[in-house]
């Protein structure tokens, strides 16, 4: 286990190292006239949240959704706005359907999840600067104003007093490392470890931490809530698009039929009511290759939306793209700005290293 998170630092450090190194060389101008001579693709970026964190280790929630500070959102927006066509995915999404060519180096901005910060922080930059946007939410988070399960997940790992980590649910019976570093690593493995399960053990394995260590969700935090109705009326007012995120954030392939189609047309209903428009777009929740499937990709097709983003990282080619599986390049923390440029101008080399989705969480706590 440790070798791997040693690995995926490595491959962190040599990306931004060769990214900062092509920007500063200036040769990532003329390298991305070239591209675009012999590859006409569309890019899509996934930003989760935007927040100023003055001390990580007294962050209490998981700093891997935190894709920017708001100096380095502003400088990425910048860099896009100079070198890039940034357009709404709506826009992109129904020249691909008809046929409309589009300019080269469209670029389109797309958050997941609806947390507050995204009103609060990416949005008044968003707006500044002119750069169109859209805001994938989870309605059932927006109407109850409570954090994720998988987030609320990572907060217990790292507050509990608890010396172990015992979920029958998941055959797990494994020690809590004690630091608050080694709860960061053994968190996010958890993490991969129980989206390996359906839905229904995945929550079942939360709501026993919550209540066998006395830490309901209810009790929420100002540090990881969603955004309002409100604020997202106001959004979209300015223009911005949101689309839907499901209802409860649970991985769309691990559902049943029942509660699949459920997620999908009450979250798209719900929106329809709450902001008079349609909800044409659908971000799967989670988004990997573990949370969306031909079933899934069926189901939204038959629930009325025109086309869905996945977490895949890639671009899309305009001779082979499918609008219900859109791929998109993540922006993580750890990308400054040269690594950003860069992996605009060369995603094929230059995106985020994937994690693997499953692990031996034994091995984590053991490590620390």
């Amino acid at each position: 286990m440790a070798r791997r998170e040693h690995s995926d630092i490595e491959a962190v450090g040599i990306r931004a190292r060769i990214g900062e190194m092509f920007y500063a060389s200036g040769l990532l101008p003329p390298l991305q006239k070239l591209r675009a001579l012999v590859r006409d693709d569309l890019r899509i970026l996934a930003y989760h949240r935007i927040l100023d964190i003055p001390d990580t280790d007294a962050f209490e929630f998981d700093l891997e959704l935190i894709s920017a500070d708001a100096d380095g959102f502003r400088a990425q927006l910048g860099l896009l706005k100079r070198r890039f066509q940034p357009l709404p995915l709506g826009e992109m999404v129904d020249a691909l359907v008809s046929g409309r060519r589009l300019p080269k180096n469209a670029v389109a901005v797309t958050f997941d999840d609806g947390y507050e910060d995204n009103y609060r922080v990416a949005y008044p930059i968003l707006r500044e600067l002119g750069v169109p946007a859209t805001f994938f939410v989870s309605t059932g988070h927006i109407d109850s104003g409570q954090p994720f399960a998988y987030d609320w997940l990572v907060h217990m790992i790292l507050r509990t007093g608890a010396l172990r980590l015992k979920l029958p649910e998941l055959n797990l019976d494994v020690p809590i490392p004690p630091s608050r570093s080694a709860r960061r690593l053994f968190a996010a493995d958890l993490l991969r470890h129980i989206k390996a399960f359906d839905s229904a053990l995945q929550m079942a394995a939360i709501m026993r931490m919550e209540q066998e260590w006395d830490m309901p969700r209810s009790a929420s935090s100002p540090d990881c809530r969603p955004m309002s109705w409100k604020q997202l009326r106001e959004m979209h007012a300015s223009g911005f698009e949101i689309g839907s995120h499901g209802v409860s954030h649970q991985m769309l392939a691990k559902l049943p039929d029942d509660r699949l189609h459920g997620e999908l047309k009450q979250s798209k209903a719900t929106l329809e009511r709450e902001l008079h428009v349609t909800a044409p777009f659908l971000a799967y929740p989670v988004g990997g290759d573990l949370a969306f499937d031909h079933r899934v990709i069926n189901a939204t097709k038959a629930a009325g939306y025109a086309a869905a983003c996945s977490y895949v990282y890639g671009t899309n080619r305009r001779t082979s793209w499918n609008q219900f599986s859109l791929n998109r390049l993540p922006v993580e923390r750890e990308m400054g700005t040269g690594w950003f440029a860069a992996m605009l101008t060369l995603p094929e080399f230059m995106g985020y290293p994937i994690k693997n989705l499953t692990t031996n969480i034994s091995d984590t706590a053991c490590s620390s």
